[in-house]
C-alpha cells in the first residue's frame, strides 16, 4: 500500500471481530515499527505492554471502567483481541541529557517546556496506528481514565516511573463499527491551520 494511502484511510475503529486474533508475526512488526519512531536524545522512553489473552484483556477492562453494564462503545471496544498500552519514561530523557554529550550537569525538568517523553510514545503509538492500517488491520488510540491509573497499574505491576499515555485496541474490523459523531465536524481544511511566514 502507498504510505499516502495508509495516511488517508488511518481513522479511530471502535469494534473489532472477536473471532480472527492478530497473527504474531503482524503483531511483532507493529511493534517492531513503535521502537522506530524518533525520541529526543535517542533516549526512547518508552514501553509498551502487550495485552492478548483474553485474562489479560479482562484484567485490563475491569481495571480502567467502572462498574455496572458496558454501554455500547466499551461491549465493541472490548471485542479487541490485542491491546497495546504505550508507557512513557520521563526518567529516561532527564538522565540522558545528564550525560556528557548532551551539556546538562543535572537531570532538572524545568529544561524541558514541553513532556518529550509523552510526545516521542505518542510518536511510537502513530506508528502503530499507520502500521496497522497498512496489515489491513483495525486500530483506535483511547485514554485511560486519570482515577483508573493506579488500578491500572496494580493490575499489571506497572512500575511509577513508567505512565500510560492510552490504549491501542488493534484487530480486524467487527460488523457493527460505526463512524464517530465527532466526524460531522468536518476535517479542518490545511489553509485553515498552515500559517506560513507568520500568523
Amino acid at each position: 500500500m502507498e504510505f499516502r494511502d495508509v495516511v488517508r484511510r488511518r481513522r479511530m475503529v471502535r469494534d473489532y471481530d472477536p473471532d480472527r486474533p492478530v497473527p504474531a508475526d503482524v503483531r511483532e512488526r507493529l511493534l517492531e515499527h513503535a521502537v522506530r519512531a524518533p525520541s529526543a536524545g535517542f533516549s526512547q522512553g518508552w514501553a509498551f505492554l502487550v495485552l492478548e489473552t483474553a485474562e489479560d484483556r479482562d484484567r485490563f477492562w475491569a481495571a480502567t471502567t467502572g462498574e455496572g453494564a458496558p454501554d455500547g462503545w466499551l461491549t465493541r471496544m472490548r471485542r479487541a483481541p490485542l491491546l497495546v498500552v504505550p508507557l512513557s519514561h520521563k526518567d529516561a530523557y532527564l538522565d540522558r541529557y545528564a550525560e556528557p554529550d548532551k551539556g546538562w550537569t543535572d537531570r532538572d525538568e524545568r529544561r524541558w517546556p514541553v513532556p518529550y517523553w509523552h510526545v516521542d510514545t505518542g510518536m511510537a503509538s502513530l506508528l502503530v496506528l499507520l502500521t496497522a492500517v497498512d496489515e489491513g488491520l483495525a486500530a483506535c488510540f483511547f485514554g485511560i481514565p486519570p482515577e483508573r491509573i493506579d488500578a491500572f497499574r496494580d493490575a499489571f505491576g506497572v512500575p511509577a516511573a513508567y505512565t500510560p499515555i492510552g490504549c491501542l485496541s488493534v484487530g480486524y474490523p467487527g460488523s457493527e463499527d460505526k463512524r464517530s459523531p465527532s466526524l460531522r465536524r468536518g476535517r479542518r481544511a490545511t489553509e485553515e491551520v498552515v500559517h506560513r511566514g507568520r500568523w
